[in-house]
């Protein structure tokens, strides 16, 4: 294992950029390190490494390489590890959810990380295994604030195929007044994608109204104390008509 971090370490180092480096930390009002190389790049190398070392590893090895990645003080390091989870979807089982939940409160400390995680993996595993909602449910109530917003964009995608759609207005519910602007952002992209209805591949028109129209319901009922950041992601897309009645004082 060892080894292979070593190896990936290098390659990283050897496409590093100073001038990247240095402009990293205005996309994150947390404190973050970075060796010097962009998400694509990063992304790369991760595939590669992947390919070259992981790809017929078992689960046990692949996620022991991942966190120990995790571990490492640089964003990019997190992130190769987490695409390591994300390349081995296939070995997911439903009691994974508990390995996650560690991961996220233990490595996860910035909207980056979160969201290629959430997206990716957690919501992978959530969809395959929709037993695992009620987790996320628990999540939404967390004090920690990266589990918090998991617990909404772990949603976007499967909310962009019509499943979920009850869950995901409860969990907004349970998110509407909390503080955190990462968390409010959070399920106001997850309303705003949940909205979309031409985003809805295998959904009938009267299933993607409904959406669209409960949506709409759940702003207005909630505009008056709803933050004015998850309001302005949430309607984004809205037609103006309905738009302007969410602004509406």
């Amino acid at each position: 294992m060892n080894a292979i971090i070593s190896q990936i370490h290098s390659e990283l180092l050897k496409n590093a950029d100073e001038k990247v480096a240095q402009s990293m930390q205005r996309f994150f009002k947390e404190e973050i390190k970075s060796i010097g190389l962009k998400a694509k790049t990063v992304g790369t190398i991760a595939k590669s490494a992947y390919k070259d070392y992981l790809k017929n590893a078992d689960k046990t090895t692949v996620y022991a390489v991942a966190e120990k990645l995790m571990q490492s003080p640089f964003i990019e390091e997190i992130s190769i590890g987490i695409h390591f989870v994300i390349f081995s979807e296939k070995l997911y089982e439903k009691n994974d959810i508990k390995i996650f939940e560690h991961w996220i409160e233990t490595y996860i400390t910035n909207w980056a990380t979160c969201d290629s995680f959430c997206n990716h993996a957690v919501g992978v595993l959530v969809e395959r295994f929709p037993e695992n909602i009620k987790t996320l449910k628990r999540w939404s109530k967390s004090k920690n604030i990266w589990l918090r917003r998991t617990s909404a964009v772990s949603l976007i995608v499967p909310s962009r195929k019509g499943l979920f759609f009850d869950d995901i207005l409860e969990i907004a519910e349970t998110l509407l007044l909390d503080e955190e602007d990462m968390v409010q952002k959070g399920y106001g992209w997850l309303l705003k994608t949940s909205s979309l209805t031409e985003s809805f591949v295998k959904a009938d028109t009267a299933t993607k109204e409904k959406h669209f129209k409960s949506v709409f319901n759940f702003v207005m009922k909630h505009k008056a104390v709803i933050p004015r950041t998850s309001l302005r992601y949430a309607i984004e897309k809205f037609p103006e008509k309905e738009r302007k009645l969410c602004m509406a004082k």
